[in-house]
C-alpha cells in the first residue's frame, strides 16, 4: 500500500509540474505585432545619427491588393507601411519607431537589412552589432548594399509580388540562373568580416527607370567594413567562378566563322585553389571546371563537327578566364582578398602564414594568380544543325 501511496504521489508531482509548464509564456499575438519584412538603413540629415525605414506587412490589405481594389474604384492601399525614424543607435531607432506605431516591431520574418552606399563608405560594423546580437533577427536574412538612398529600395515598384522587402529577396534566391550577382547572408558576411583576410562582400542593387524597378547590379566589396568599390555582372561571376558559386548562366561567344553568336548554358562548374611556392615566391592557382550545354546557335555554322564544337569550347573557356581575370584586378587595386587566398594559404602553409599574415595587405595586390579553365560542351539540344529554310 505504501508503494502505491507513493506511485499516486509522485505522479501528482509530475502532473503539477507539466500544468506550470504548459502554455507558451512569452507568447504574442498576431493583432498586437507589427511583422517587418524589411529594414533599410540611411544617413540621416542630422550629423552623426541614422535614419531607419522599416517595412510593416499590412496584413488587411494583402487580399484587397491582390483582388486589385474591388470596391474601391479599383484602387488599393499599400499591403505594406514603410516607417521611418532617425536615431543614434539602430537599437535606439527601432524603439522609437513604436512612437509613430500602435504595435510593437516584430523582427524574426524580417528578409533583407539595405545600407546605403553612404552609410557602407564610412562603415558599418557599428550598426551590424544590434544585427547580430538582437535574438529576434535570424542569421538567413540577406545584407545589401545600394546606390543611393536604401530606403528608395524599399519603396520599388513590384509586379509579381506585393511586397517589395520580400520580392527583394526573392530576386537574390533566382540569381542562380545567371551567377551574375552575390546572395550573402548575415552569418556569412559576418564570417567574412571576421576573418582576418577574407573582404566581406554583399549584393549590389539600385533602383532605375521612371518605374523605379530595383535591379541586382552585382557585388559591393568591402575593405574591412568599409566599402571598397563595386563589381559589374561579369566581374561577380568572375568572383563566383572562383569561389565555386557559379550554379548556371549564359556564356555568349562569337561563331566560328566570325558571323553571329552562340549562347551556351552553364550546368555545372566547380573550382581548386592551390597555393603553390616557386623560386621563393607565393603563387595562387585557379583551376575552373566546367560543363555546358548548347543552347542557341545565331550562325549559319555547323556546330555538330567536331572541330567548330572544340572551337566553341576554347571561346567558352577565354569568356570564363576573362571574367575571372576582370574580377581579380579590381580587387588587387582595392587590396581587397574576396577569393580568400589567404585562408587558402593558411591552411596549406601554416608555418608560412605566421609570418605573412600581418603582411596579408603587402603581398595580396601584387600576387601572381594562374588562372586555369577546362570548359566542356555535352549536348546540343533538340538539333544538331543550325535552324535556317531550306
Amino acid at each position: 500500500m505504501m508503494k502505491v501511496g507513493r506511485f499516486f504521489i509522485k505522479l501528482l508531482i509530475l502532473l503539477m509540474v507539466l500544468l506550470s509548464i504548459a502554455g507558451c509564456w512569452n507568447r504574442r499575438e498576431l493583432d498586437n505585432l507589427a511583422i517587418v519584412s524589411g529594414l533599410a538603413i540611411d544617413k540621416a540629415e542630422e550629423s552623426e545619427k541614422i535614419q531607419l525605414t522599416a517595412q510593416i506587412l499590412k496584413p488587411g490589405n494583402l487580399s484587397i491588393a491582390a483582388a486589385g481594389g474591388a470596391g474601391d474604384g479599383g484602387r488599393a492601399e499599400r499591403p505594406y507601411w514603410n516607417l521611418t525614424e532617425t536615431g543614434n543607435t539602430v537599437f535606439e531607432t527601432i524603439r522609437a519607431l513604436t512612437h509613430k506605431s500602435n504595435r510593437r516591431l516584430f523582427l524574426p520574418h524580417n528578409e533583407i537589412v539595405i545600407f546605403s552606399e553612404d552609410i557602407a563608405k564610412e562603415g558599418i560594423q557599428k550598426y551590424m552589432d544590434f544585427i547580430i546580437r538582437d535574438h529576434e533577427l535570424r542569421r538567413l536574412i540577406y545584407v545589401l548594399v545600394s546606390k543611393g538612398k536604401a530606403s528608395e529600395i524599399l519603396e520599388s515598384k513590384t509586379e509579381l509580388e506585393q511586397i517589395p522587402a520580400i520580392s527583394i529577396s526573392q530576386l537574390i534566391e533566382v540569381r542562380d540562373a545567371t551567377s551574375e550577382s552575390s546572395a550573402v547572408n548575415l552569418q556569412e558576411f559576418m564570417n567574412r568580416l571576421m576573418s582576418k583576410t577574407t573582404a566581406p562582400i554583399a549584393s549590389l542593387i539600385e533602383v532605375v527607370g521612371k518605374e523605379k524597378t530595383a535591379l541586382l547590379m552585382g557585388t559591393a566589396v568591402f575593405k574591412k567594413d568599409k566599402l571598397a568599390g563595386f563589381l559589374g555582372r561579369e566581374e561577380t561571376r568572375g568572383l563566383q567562378w572562383v569561389i565555386g558559386e557559379v550554379k548556371s548562366g549564359i556564356i555568349v561567344v562569337d561563331c566560328p566563322n566570325g558571323k553571329g553568336k552562340a549562347s551556351l548554358e552553364i550546368i555545372r562548374a566547380n573550382s581548386k585553389i592551390t597555393p603553390e611556392i616557386k623560386d621563393d615566391t607565393l603563387h595562387i592557382k585557379v583551376e575552373i571546371n566546367e560543363e555546358g550545354n548548347l543552347g542557341e546557335e545565331m550562325c549559319s555554322v555547323d556546330l555538330s563537327k567536331p572541330e567548330v564544337w572544340m572551337s566553341i569550347e576554347r571561346r567558352k573557356a577565354v569568356v570564363i578566364r576573362k571574367e575571372v581575370m576582370a574580377a581579380l584586378k579590381k580587387a588587387q587595386e582595392w587590396n581587397t582578398d574576396i577569393f580568400g587566398f589567404g585562408d587558402a594559404v593558411h591552411r596549406k602553409y601554416p608555418k608560412l602564414w605566421k609570418y605573412i599574415e600581418s603582411q596579408w595587405d603587402d603581398f595580396f595586390p601584387s600576387l601572381e594568380v594562374t588562372v586555369i579553365v577546362k570548359a566542356k560542351l555535352r549536348r546540343s539540344g533538340m538539333i544538331t544543325k543550325p535552324a535556317k529554310p531550306e
